[in-house]
């Protein structure tokens, strides 16, 4: 009995020792790359920190120490780090490169804090710097010791090291003490040169400053100081030979790291991107499935769009009887009716908003989770494989977000097969939500878009601190966030030329349209853009309100900048599409086809000002709950919206509107037409993605930013992009940094809307009929104050606006007051009352 109870005793340790294995390796395999990183950092920098410690000790307490590390009995050491730091300084201050040998735990501490993400170091830059910077050295100090006896007794140890003293001797042996100098003067240059252009300037300048500064004062040129073309060439070729030598897949500790401003790679528009294109900052793991055979695996400064496009020509002025010699006058010595216009001069101390005045996030950058990859990679290839689905290859792009499994199905394996097991996958990953893209356009994959257990916050400042945003070339450029392949997104409003945003409440469609507003802060000055905005719920928007006096354009009557009430959403429409129609009418006169060659003709003074032309700044129209204007004022607000989106864009206006109600009755088929461009974050219902996005994929977005953009482009695809995260304390940051400059601009605004434009809708008799019984009392007042303006009677005598057109209709047909001039106020024809009562007695 005994026997047979040890026996399943024995198995039973058998299991448990196994179980247990299991476990560890399972406990093990939690562990992140990033956590092993950091620990190895941590350990590292203490490291450098103890060696550190041991070198500056070894300068007091090396002659103590020295004669126990040499013969090997040293018990007690004077040395700070003990014993152990005693040896190290030792062999390393007079083993190896004597003083420069400091540079190793510099490099070690500076490897650390690579290690554990606090600062953004180039490890490979600073390894290859300092370690010829420590060779270079130990020798330079050993030569010098050669020359200067007295240097060899400051120190317990050879100033060089013993590795710059065998330098030295072999130098000295082959070329002598004269060729030893030579040879380190020579590297040194040369490693100046490495460095910068300057170097060459230095040596000419100490080589014949007389001549150089001769030279340098006779002819304009570079400063001894002053970075040249040859040196922003040099700075491209090797930035560029970095990016080249950079790893393809994954990212490399020892790769050279960009700058904030350089971290994301140069831009290409989104509809003009090859598909097939791998960019160096895109994180891409690549997993084999198990039965399946292995297939062999098949980013110089630019114009902004805010520089004057006349190219600023120079006049040469010849001296009689010199023929060698001629002074260039450029355009600034020019009178100002000659120069170009400067659209930014009326407010030319103007300072954009800056970057410390948004948010940085500390998990804003690329995690990589490979357990979780690679669960999920298995996950899918095993549901695939119950279903005889056979795949190739497997790759995993990670974004902010989602990660995109791209599957390369078998020959022979039917698309549709995949397409059907969305909802298996869904089950087997425990995941929200998926969605599956069958084929990824101009790849032979299949695309699997699976939620991350961690998303990651994109912050704005990350996205408008990229080099993507700073050297944009557009009109209008907007930056909503980053791909999955980490890229920053970013569009030109004024080429889509009008957008419709939509969303479910609290999926990000508010922060959306933040992203929006404040990129174009970011990049646009007060003369050249102004906002219409339009806000039913009267809190989304409303901190936009102090922009006022730089940003907003509104209507002369209207007291609150930002529209709440749905009679002026009308009134404002019908003001913009009457300045539609006076830019039109500007164009026509300067046959220019755009605002951009208008505003290039009047800015190379090829338009005359008193001809009416004026410099046109943008127009963006933003109107947020598009829903609840639909709802209250219908065809009113629908079809002016219409026409504006039919006609605007050649004038330089554009409009976004966003509702919470994508429904087919808010929007309809009119704006459809009319608003090519989409975006759409989360919905609740495939009807409502169809009514967005034509398609469904809305619904199967995670929310919190999360959306799909469609451009409008003829078979275009939707472009899946985390929106960039931008909260109301940063933009009250924005506004309140824009209020507080000194200075400001003339008040902007909108055409006011004649009394014909709206009929007869407020009841009254038509323009032909008696004069009204206030007309002598408006006269009189029009006459005194000297300007004339339908807001202007209304405010005086609280009256309609209606009636008070119709009094300014009077007015001008009686020739008391002249034509409407646009925004302007209309000029007095009646200089005094004397002038105006004989008027009005042949009036009456």
């Amino acid at each position: 009995m005994s026997s047979k109870k040890r026996k399943p005793t024995k198995k039973k340790g058998k299991k448990a020792q196994a179980s247990a294995w299991a476990q560890a390796r399972e406990t093990i395999g939690r562990i992140s790359l990033d956590t092993i990183l950091f620990v190895t950092g941590l350990v590292m920098l203490a490291v450098a920190l103890v060696m550190l410690l041991a070198m500056v000790s070894n300068f007091k307490t090396g002659a103590m120490d020295q004669s126990g590390v040499e013969s090997g009995t040293l018990e007690h050491a004077a040395n700070y780090a003990g014993i152990f730091g005693a040896k190290l300084a030792y062999y390393m201050m007079n083993g190896l490169f004597g003083i420069c040998s400091f540079f190793i735990p510099v490099f070690l501490i500076q490897f650390s804090m690579r290690l554990i993400r606090a600062y953004r170091t180039s490890v490979l830059k600073w390894f290859l710097h300092e370690t010829f910077l420590m060779v270079w050295g130990s020798v330079a100090l050993s030569t010098a010791a050669g020359l200067f006896a007295g240097l060899n007794n400051l120190f317990d140890f050879p100033i060089g090291g013993n590795h710059g003293n065998q330098l030295r001797d072999m130098f000295i042996q082959h070329v002598g003490m004269a060729g030893c100098v030579a040879i380190l003067l020579v590297t040194i240059i040369l490693y100046g040169v490495y460095l910068s252009q300057r170097t060459k300037v230095l040596v000419r300048l100490a080589a014949n400053p007389k001549d150089y500064l001769r030279q340098h004062t006779a002819t304009p040129s570079p400063l001894p100081f002053e970075e040249d073309e040859d040196e922003k060439k040099e700075k491209s070729i090797w930035s560029r030979l970095a990016r080249w030598s950079a790893p393809k897949l994954g990212k490399s500790l020892f790769a050279p790291t960009p700058s904030k401003a350089e971290e994301d790679a140069e831009h290409t528009d989104i509809d003009d991107r090859d598909p097939n294109a791998k960019r160096a900052d895109t994180v891409i793991m690549e997993f084999t499935p198990p039965a399946a055979d292995k297939a062999e695996p098949t980013r110089p400064a630019a114009r902004t769009a805010t520089e004057p496009a006349a190219q600023a020509v120079a006049v040469t002025l010849e001296r009689p009887g010199d023929d060698k010699h001629a002074e260039k006058n450029t355009l600034g010595s020019l009178p100002d009716e000659l120069q170009p216009y400067d659209p930014r001069k009326d407010l030319e101390n103007y300072k954009f908003p800056k970057l410390s005045l948004l948010k940085q996030y500390d998990d804003d950058g690329i995690t990589i989770n490979e357990q979780e990859q690679r669960a999920n990679s298995d996950r899918i290839t095993q549901v695939l494989a119950n279903f005889d689905v056979q795949i190739t290859r497997i790759t995993a792009t990670i974004g902010p977000t989602i990660t995109l499994y791209e599957i390369t199905p078998a020959p022979g394996v039917r698309i549709s097969k995949i397409r059907n097991l969305e909802n298996d996958i869904a089950l087997s990953l425990s995941a929200l939500g998926i969605r599956i893209i069958a084929p990824i356009p101009g790849k032979g994959t299949i695309g699997i878009e699976v939620p991350n257990n961690k998303p990651r916050i994109v912050s704005m400042e990350s996205v408008l601190n990229s080099r993507t945003f700073e050297q944009s070339r557009y009109e209008l450029p907007v930056a909503l966030g980053k791909t999955i392949t980490n890229e920053v997104f970013m569009v030109d409003l004024a080429k889509m030329p009008h957008l419709l945003v939509a969303g479910a409440t609290g999926q990000g469609k508010s922060v959306g349209l933040n992203a929006l507003i404040t990129s174009l802060l970011y990049k646009k000055h007060p003369a050249e853009l102004k906002l219409v905005l339009v806000d039913p719920k009267k809190v989304e928007l409303n901190i936009y309100a102090a922009l006022e006096k730089y940003f907003i354009a509104t209507l002369p009557e209207q007291e609150d900048p930002i529209i709440t009430d749905v009679s002026k959403v009308v009134q404002t429409l019908r003001s913009l599409c009457k300045m539609m129609d006076h830019r039109y009418d500007l164009l026509k006169k300067a046959k220019a086809r755009n605002i951009k060659e208008y505003n290039d003709k009047f800015k190379s003074r090829r338009l005359n000002p008193n001809d009416g032309h004026a410099f046109m700044p943008y127009v963006v129209i933003v109107i947020d709950e598009f829903g609840d204007l639909i709802m209250t004022a219908g065809k009113e607000v629908e079809l002016p919206i219409a026409r504006i989106a039919q006609l605007a864009r050649a004038v330089g206006m554009h409009m976004v509107i966003a509702t919470q109600r994508p429904t087919t009755n808010i929007i309809t088929g009119t704006i459809k037409a009319n608003f090519p461009a989409r975006m759409s974050f989360k919905v609740m219902s495939q009807i409502d993605s169809r009514t967005i996005l034509d398609r469904t994929g809305a619904n199967q977005l995670v929310g919190k930013g999360d959306m799909l953009f469609l451009s409008g482009m003829s078979g275009a695809d939707p472009v899946r992009v985390q929106c960039a995260f931008v909260d109301t304390p940063e933009v009250e940051r924005i506004c309140q940094f824009i209020e507080e400059q000194p200075g400001a601009l003339p008040p902007y605004y909108l055409p006011e809307v004649e009394a014909e434009d709206s009929g007869t809708a407020g009841g009254g008799a038509p323009m032909n009929e008696a004069l009204d019984s206030m007309f002598d009392e408006v006269a009189r007042m029009i006459v005194v104050e000297q300007q004339g303006s339908t807001s202007l009677i209304q405010r005086k005598f609280s009256i309609g606006y209606n009636r008070a057109g119709r009094l300014m209709d009077q007015l001008c047909k009686a020739g008391i007051v002249g034509p409407a001039q646009g925004s302007k106020p209309r000029e007095v024809l009646i200089s005094d009352l004397g002038q105006l009562d004989a008027l009005l007695a042949t009036l009456h």
